[in-house]
């Protein structure tokens, strides 16, 4: 982590920014104690991203689908021929 008061941050704004940008933890503070954290812009993904990683998700979960009864039936051998538990 990288502490740099306030007053000295202005001289090096375009720096500590590359830092951020970079990974770095940029700590700004005020007297001494922290008082703001430079941190990277996330570009929010768009429509047809966010379309992609859903399917790609839902394609390895039917992937990983186990055989076996369905979760409707899952729980049958608990119960007799009745109905009743056993």
């Amino acid at each position: 982590m990288v502490r740099v008061s306030v007053s000295d941050a202005k001289a090096q704004l375009t720096e500590l920014v590359r830092r951020a940008e970079a990974g770095d933890e940029i700590v700004l503070t005020r007297h001494g104690h922290p008082a703001v954290r430079l941190v990277p812009v996330v570009a929010a993904p768009d429509v047809t991203s966010r379309r992609a990683l859903m399917e790609s998700v839902q394609a390895a979960a039917s992937a990983k689908a186990l055989p076996g009864p369905a979760a409707a039936r899952s729980q049958d051998h608990l119960y007799g021929d009745d109905g009743l538990p056993h």
